[in-house]
């Protein structure tokens, strides 16, 4: 039957049917609000607070939020502040906010043997950017062991740091604390108030933490991609090459692997002239240290908010490169933020395509299809609205330099952690403003990417229009 053919009565009973359920990035927000709202009455409790005083609701909602989207942008001092207990808590809200709640719920369904539902197996198809429902709980429990190994292999390798310096018990703790940390890509610590900058020339907590930070940031499906096609090559025959291999992998994976390590290997060489002779930086650091320090800077503002550099003394240079790396963020479906990799490579793909004159976007003799290009122009697009309208509120709320306040914005909405001294110094206004950007930053591009997605899918359009030419540029 037609729509133009559906009786009134039908439309209106499937409007009230429709209406009684959640369409995957709803639920996808409520689950996150539902976690950040538990964490935080968790973290008022005096028990929380290492004197035992109920904290305020403000503070706590910050900390939650920042945990839960693995921001680490923190309004109190982490390691001070917090009791053991407050600490635990914030470490679940990192480990949840990090794997993502349909996760956990999905792993809890299959140890306890209940039956997932098509409605559950949708909304972890949305989570995770997956193409099909099919074969999606394999891939949820790949996902949960492949994390809890990987993180436990960080947390065995800092253990070589901490237990010397720490102690046995403590050690272990800090160790297991910054692996996770690390891995979700959350950069909440418990050294201080400098980060891990009094370990800049330390290689195993450098190598182990900026290892979980790309890690994490790659993306799940990326991981699978890979190991799939190391296995082919393992296997092959000795003439098929890791060139070859690399060609087996799909095109998403190509392309995250490409950036990543263009972003990586750019950002370091960058930093490493801008800082070199910066005597607050790296100007007073052996040859070693400096390698150490701006390979990690060039790391950690995608986006995991560790720094090994005091952030206020870089050159204006190094924040604006910070800045844009905090905005790229990590690759899809990973533990990372910002608008992430694929989508920023995609555009500059078009753009290149457009200045020599092709009608296509191709890459590895594979064309993008349109459609993705123009839901990568929506979503950096609204993202910069977005940033451009809390940034406003922000000049007028706060009483700090106008490279502060935009560092802040962009470092909360690529949840990355960094700050120029700004969080502790925060208004009530500003708060809250850091809390819908931390919060729209870890769930806008998945929710803008569903939501456009559906659209598209729905929205069929049959009628075709003229087309007309307009002048742009």
């Amino acid at each position: 039957m037609k729509q133009q053919d559906t009786p009134g009565f039908l439309k209106a009973k499937h409007s009230v049917i429709a209406s009684k359920y959640l369409d995957p990035s709803q639920v996808l927000v409520i689950g996150f609000l539902i976690v950040i709202l538990v964490g935080t009455i968790l973290l008022m409790l005096p028990i929380s607070s290492s004197i035992g005083n109920a904290t305020e609701f403000i503070d706590a909602l910050f900390t939650t939020t920042s945990a839960v989207c693995v921001t680490g942008l923190v309004v109190v001092n982490t390691l001070e502040y917090w009791s053991t207990f407050g600490k635990a808590v914030i470490l679940l809200c990192i480990q949840i906010g990090g794997l993502g709640f349909m996760t956990l719920v999905g792993m809890i369904f299959i140890i306890t043997g209940k039956k997932i539902t098509l409605k559950s197996r949708l909304i972890m198809q949305e989570a995770f950017n997956y193409d099909t429902t099919a074969g999606i709980v394999r891939f949820t429990k790949k996902i949960f062991i492949g994390t809890l190994l990987v993180e436990l292999i960080g947390a065995v390798l800092l253990c070589f740091t901490f237990i010397p310096q720490y102690g046995l018990i403590k050690g272990i703790g800090y160790s297991i604390f910054h692996s996770i940390s690390a891995f979700c890509n959350a950069g909440f610590d418990l050294i201080g108030g400098n980060s891990l900058t009094p370990y800049v020339g330390d290689g195993i907590v450098n190598f182990t933490i900026m290892a979980l930070i790309i890690l994490g940031g790659l993306g799940f499906s990326v991981w699978l991609d890979t190991l799939k096609a190391i296995k082919i090559k393992l296997h092959a025959a000795k003439h098929f090459t890791w060139k070859q291999a690399f060609y087996k992998l799909t095109l998403h994976t190509r392309l995250v692997w490409v950036i990543t390590i263009a972003l990586i290997v750019i950002g370091f060489i960058f930093f490493f002239l801008v800082e070199f002779t910066n005597a607050n930086t790296l100007g007073n650091l052996t040859l070693k240290e400096k390698i150490y320090a701006a390979l990690f800077q060039s790391v950690s503002p995608r986006t995991a908010g560790f720094n090994t550099l005091t952030l206020p003394e870089l050159t204006n240079a190094s924040k604006i490169m910070t800045m844009i790396l905090m905005f790229i963020g990590g690759s899809p479906a990973g533990t990372a933020g910002g608008i992430k990799t694929v989508t920023m490579g995609v555009l500059i793909l078009c753009a290149i395509s457009t200045i020599k004159g092709r009608e296509h976007t191709v890459v590895f003799k594979k064309k993008i299809p349109f459609i993705i290009i123009a839901r990568a122009m929506a979503i950096i697009m609204i993202s910069i609205s977005l940033v451009i309208v809390m940034l406003m509120v922000l000049t007028f709320s706060e009483n700090a330099s106008f490279m502060e306040i935009l560092f802040e914005i962009i470092s909360a909405f690529g949840t990355v952690g960094l700050t120029l001294g700004l969080t502790p110094q925060l208004t009530f206004i500003g708060k809250l403003t850091i809390i819908v950007a931390m919060f729209i930053g870890r769930l806008g591009p998945i929710t803008m990417a569903v939501a456009l997605m559906m659209r598209q899918g729905k929205d069929k359009e049959n009628i075709q229009y003229p087309e007309e030419r307009v002048l742009v540029g």
